[in-house]
Order: C-alpha cells, then sequence, then structure tokens
C-alpha cells in the first residue's frame, strides 16, 4: 500500500490495538467478525468503492458502513470498520486488503494474549515446508474444482489438534479465501504478519544439520545487532547446503555455505 492507504492502514492497526488492549475485547470474535466484512467487500465491489470514495464525506460513508452492519456484527466491529472508512484510500482494493490484515492480525493477538504466539508462528513456517514438499497435498488445497467445505475439513483433519488454534483459523481462512494469491505468498504474509506482532523481524535459516541452542541464540544476538531489531528464526534443514548456513530476511540473503563457496570458486576459475 502507498500513501493515504498506508496511513488509513496505520490507523487501523491502532485502534484494533486499542480494542484488544482492553482484557474484555474477545479478540478470536473480532477476528471472525472482521473476516465476515472482508468477504463483503471482497464481494460487493460497487459497496467498497462507495466506502472508498473521495468525493463522499467520512462521516457519510461511516453512516453507510454503521446501518448496512448493525445487527450483523458486533459493536466494537462496527466502530472499527466505520473508523476505517472515514479514511482516505488510495485504492478501494486496499480496503479489502487492510480488512483481512486486522483479522489475522486480531487471531494473533489472541494467540498472543494465550502466550502462544511463538507456536503459531513456528508452526505456519513448518505448514508452509510441508505445503512445498508435498505437491499432492497443495494441488488438494489450492485445486479451484475442490469446495471451500472440503478444503476446510482436510485441514481440520491435518491441523486439529496437533497445532494451536490460532494457526488452524489462520491457514484455513487463507486456503478457503486465497484473494488470488498463492498458498506460498499467503503463509509468507502471515509469518511477517505474526512476526510484528512483537516487532521482530523473520529470518528463515537453513543449515546442513540442525543448530544447538547456544548456535541459535548467538545467531538470533549477531542478526538482532545487524539489523536492529529482535529477530525471530525460522530454522530450516537442508542437506544440500552442506555445512554452513544460509540465511534470508526479506529479500537479502546471507550465504555462508559451504556449496556457495564451492559455487564462488567454480566461478572463478571459470573466469
Amino acid at each position: 500500500m502507498n500513501g493515504a492507504s498506508r496511513e488509513a492502514l496505520v490507523a487501523g492497526r491502532e485502534s484494533l490495538d486499542a480494542l484488544t488492549d482492553n482484557t474484555s475485547a474477545d479478540a478470536t470474535k473480532l477476528a471472525d467478525e472482521l473476516a465476515a466484512v472482508t468477504t463483503l467487500l471482497d464481494r460487493e465491489v460497487s459497496l467498497r468503492r462507495v466506502l472508498t470514495d473521495p468525493a463522499q464525506s467520512g462521516e457519510a460513508k461511516a453512516e453507510l458502513a454503521q446501518r448496512l452492519l448493525s445487527g450483523q456484527v458486533g459493536g466494537e466491529t462496527v466502530d472499527l470498520v466505520s473508523g476505517m472508512v472515514r479514511s482516505r484510500w488510495s485504492r478501494s482494493r486496499d480496503l479489502v486488503d487492510a480488512t483481512e490484515e486486522l483479522a489475522n492480525t486480531a487471531d494473533l493477538t489472541a494467540a498472543q494474549k494465550a502466550g502462544a504466539l511463538d507456536g503459531v508462528e513456528d508452526e505456519l513456517f513448518r505448514f508452509g515446508r510441508i505445503v512445498s514438499s508435498s505437491p499432492e497435498l497443495r494441488s488438494a488445497l489450492t485445486d479451484k474444482a475442490a469446495t471451500a467445505t472440503a478444503k476446510g475439513e482436510l485441514l481440520r483433519s491435518l491441523l486439529g489438534g496437533k497445532a494451536n488454534v490460532a494457526t488452524e483459523r489462520l491457514v484455513v481462512r487463507l486456503v478457503t479465501q486465497p484473494r488470488g494469491r498463492s498458498l506460498e505468498a499467503g503463509l509468507e504474509s502471515l509469518s511477517k504478519l505474526a512476526a510484528a506482532r512483537r516487532d521482530r523481524m523473520v529470518a528463515v535459516v537453513s543449515s546442513a544439520v540442525p543448530l544447538s541452542d547456544q548456535q541459535k541464540q548467538r545467531l538470533g544476538a549477531v542478526l538482532a545487532k545487524l539489523y536492529g531489531r529482535e529477530m525471530h528464526l525460522n530454522l530450516d534443514v537442508d542437506p544440500s547446503v552442506l555445512g554452513g548456513i544460509t540465511v534470508q530476511v526479506g529479500d537479502e540473503v546471507i550465504n555462508g555455505s559451504i556449496a556457495e563457496r564451492l559455487d564462488e570458486a567454480t566461478r572463478r576459475l571459470a573466469g
């Protein structure tokens, strides 16, 4: 998002945080209701255009949202969405994306309150690795001919009782409502959103053998110092690394593997 939409999303995040900081707020209920609003806005193109029309006053758009949503979702969700449509948006589609992000953030907040956020982060990462290594599973989860109900049942059979409730909810929502994204892109986005709950960056670390606790602590400290932010490590064992490690933070790759050094030596000899 750019410009006005970015500012509107920041305001929406702050409003959600203010709501969920209240111990009486049900973050999981907020997540469900915001997800329902996302589905509505995604389906009703003309509605979201009206709600983001810069020619209309913010108050008029908020009143429309209140009339549409009152009685359908709780008052906290009505107030949150009304506040969002008061803001200016660069594109009508950005309002849908922002509402979806807030729904996912609410589920992550519920996990954080339960002390389970670290586990959810790890489970999202591991599930992504399972999908990437299983073409059959990926095909079943992305099959356009399969119903959302069937996909949801498949995921619940895989994750139910084995993963955190928040992880299951997030993955089921992503798979059953992909909104044009690839499964991999959606899982990566969820992983980054989970890390952002504690203002952390995510580093994907690949090594030929599992790292010891001491090595993980040392690596985390080095990366935190390098990037100036706390770093969450997603660990992946990859025998093709051949030794050393590779670290990916966003689009940046720090490669310290033997394989990379061999490739570099080969390139120099060839040159």
